[in-house]
């Protein structure tokens, strides 16, 4: 293994667009990477997006059913990542679907995945960590999104046999000692992607399912090394501005990816005539 970079892959997985400045350039890109490629991956400073959070009323209502969840954290910087993460989330989701933020809702699943409620033809995922936000778009199918400080030090706390499998372990111990540390971080980035991707966030051991060497085509493996699934899930790394490791997995469902994500068109026509129909002869 080697430190953390852009990997192979074999489906297009987009660079990650910096929105912090929620320039119309910026959210073109986003829309862009959407329709060419069926997913897309954006990232915003907490530094820079925090000061662009609404106040009282108006954080209130962006917030929906989380604003008493925000209330419910105890520490104001909790609180206000909170508030940060699930702005730049919102204002993606209303980017590609062409709706005011504040009319998206948020829903949760038992792990605490997010959805939005509503628009299943859009899965997302979200990661924040030190003063990166990081959210993930796809119409593929699911998609699972991490981040991580490439210098947190995991491997010389031992983290490793906590997180790898058997044949990780023995890859890691055979690279360069300057090695290990990063691409210890890229496979926690990897299995934290892939556990939300499939919903189950911490509750899948991660010593029980691996990926393989950087620099190769990223597959899910078993704890010997063999392949554990199939050409239907893609992966990626990336590095960004040398601070931050960030992962993306992405499952296509077999159903294609829709290149119009707009909530005004998305709508199958005889559906809309049937239940118009319908409403006129109530």
């Amino acid at each position: 293994m080697t430190a953390p970079r852009k990997t192979a892959v074999r489906a297009p997985l987009t660079t990650p667009v910096e929105v912090a400045d929620c320039s119309d350039a910026a959210w073109n890109q986003v829309r862009e990477d959407l329709r060419e490629t069926g997913s897309a991956l954006l990232w915003a400073r907490m530094s820079e997006l925090g000061r662009r959070l609404p106040q009282g009323d108006g954080l209130r209502a962006l917030l929906g059913r989380d604003w008493t969840r925000y209330f419910e954290l105890a520490h104001e910087d909790v609180r206000s990542r909170y508030a940060a993460s699930r702005l730049l989330l919102k204002y993606a989701a209303g980017a590609v679907l062409g709706s005011d933020p504040v009319q998206l809702e948020l829903t949760y699943g038992p792990t605490g995945r997010p959805y939005l409620r509503g628009y299943d033809q859009i899965d997302i995922s979200l990661s924040h960590t030190g003063d990166l936000l990081l959210v993930g778009l796809t119409t593929r199918g699911l998609i699972g999104v991490d981040a991580e400080r490439t210098d947190r030090p995991m491997y010389r706390d031992g983290l490793g046999r906590h997180v790898c499998t058997p044949y990780e372990l023995i890859t890691l111990a055979a690279v360069e000692e300057r090695e290990r540390n990063p691409s210890l971080v890229r496979l926690w980035t990897l299995k934290e992607a892939y556990s939300k991707a499939i919903g189950q966030g911490m509750n899948f051991r991660f010593t029980e399912f691996g990926f393989g060497p950087d620099g190769r085509p990223i597959q899910v493996q078993r704890p010997d090394g063999t392949p554990g699934a199939g050409d239907e899930w893609s992966f990626r790394t990336f590095v960004i501005d040398d601070e931050y490791c960030v992962s993306s997995a992405v499952y296509d469902a077999g159903f294609g990816s829709s290149p119009d994500t707009d909530i005004t068109t998305m709508l199958d026509q005889d559906c809309v005539d049937t239940i118009s129909d319908v409403l006129g002869r109530v």
